[in-house]
């Protein structure tokens, strides 16, 4: 089957994070039947979920993995013109859910499955199939973690996440957290009768908001970024019934993106600290107020790859120069975390994805497809 044709498949399948994955593990593992070609499944705790892991050539020896996430984000309150889960073509132009991030690269991998079987490959590739990556890496770790079970050490990763083709060596690392505060509901005529979880919520927010400034104006910088400093913000809030009744709920969703050499969660312990002075001092006080967080996601940064070897190598295969780095993150961090040289490289612009009419083009999936054919040819020699 053609590039587009394996494409038009994937996209089809609505493969949203956090959802039961066995459509799209289905699809993958159809496109992935060929003579000689074994497919592990690799079952996560979720017990609804997997991943794929497939090896071609010799075990045995070190070899490239090529990474990739088989979900995609919800649709959900955007407008697109046409439908999302249908490949719509227009010329060298491919509109749907997921064709830049990231279905065009894992069409790209089981476009050229066939030949790389076909290859007297002397070292393997790796193809890896995940899921949940969109909800904070959740699932690729579980197959990692398997990795020493299903080959030999790999010599590198390459994610194929959207980078125009161009390899990128560093990303900042994430943590999202949920926080949510409870009070005392009650008629808004009489105040000090409730207890009013929208103001508790408002103080982090003010808290939230002098993180960031302090991040910006106080660093630690890693010039290598846009911008140069981790950050954080809240980007989502929740709270109150009606404005009549005092508010006995509210929630706040706040991410922090930690530059290499931070770890994500450090920026976030003066949220959990303040949570936890908050909850001792109405139980001292006696007051209708608590606080509660939950970690929704996290996934460390990627720090440059120190492979001078592998950078030339993938400047080599791409035809492209290297991107020092970049401010969104990807499952590359914990590739790296494992003693895996990790490099991001893949078709489309990461501006095109989650965004309605998201798009990839005919010719940057071709470009992909060169470059996999000389990872090909790069296997078939001797080190």
């Amino acid at each position: 089957m053609s590039v587009q044709e394996i494409l038009s498949d994937l996209v089809a399948i609505p493969s949203l994070p956090g959802t039961p994955n066995t459509v799209v593990t289905d699809c993958l593992r159809s496109h992935l039947s060929h003579d000689g070609i074994d497919v592990t499944v690799l079952p996560g705790p979720e017990s609804d979920r997997a991943n794929l892991f497939v090896t071609i050539g010799p075990r045995d020896k070190p070899g490239y993995i090529l990474s990739g996430h088989s979900d995609v984000v919800s649709v959900d309150n955007q407008v697109w013109a046409s439908d999302p889960f249908r490949l719509s073509v227009s010329g060298e132009k491919m509109t749907g859910r997921g064709t830049t991030d990231m279905k065009g690269f894992l069409a790209c991998i089981l476009a050229m499955v066939p030949e790389f079987a076909a290859m007297p490959l002397r070292r393997p590739v790796h193809l890896a199939f995940s899921y949940d990556e969109e909800i904070g890496c959740r699932g690729v770790g579980h197959m990692i973690a398997q990795l020493p079970e299903l080959c030999a050490p790999p010599v590198g990763a390459i994610i194929g996440e959207p980078s125009g083709m161009r390899p990128v060596l560093s990303h900042k690392g994430k943590q999202s957290l949920e926080l949510h505060f409870t009070g005392k509901a009650g008629h808004s005529s009489k105040p000090a009768l409730g207890e009013n979880a929208i103001y508790a919520a408002a103080d982090m927010l003010v808290h939230i908001r002098e993180m960031a400034q302090s991040m910006e104006r106080d660093g630690p910088f890693d010039q290598r970024f846009a911008p140069a400093h981790s950050t954080c913000q809240a980007g989502v809030i929740h709270g109150g019934a009606a404005v009549n009744i005092i508010p006995d709920s509210a929630e706040i969703q706040f991410e922090a993106r930690a530059i290499p050499g931070i770890d994500p969660r450090a920026l976030s312990i003066s949220i959990i600290d303040r949570i936890d002075a908050l909850n001792a001092e109405a139980k001292a006080t006696g007051r209708n107020l608590s606080a509660t967080w939950r970690e929704t996601s996290q996934y460390p940064a990627l720090p440059p790859c120190e492979d001078r070897g592998f950078v030339a190598l993938m400047e080599r295969l791409s035809g492209n120069l290297s991107v020092q780095a970049v401010s969104y993150g990807t499952e590359a961090g914990l590739y790296h975390e494992a003693g895996i040289p990790s490099i991001i490289c893949g078709p489309g612009d990461i501006g095109r994805a989650h965004g309605p009419d998201e798009f990839i083009l005919l010719s940057e999936l071709q470009e992909c497809l060169a470059m996999l054919r000389r990872l090909g040819a790069e296997l078939c020699r001797d080190v």
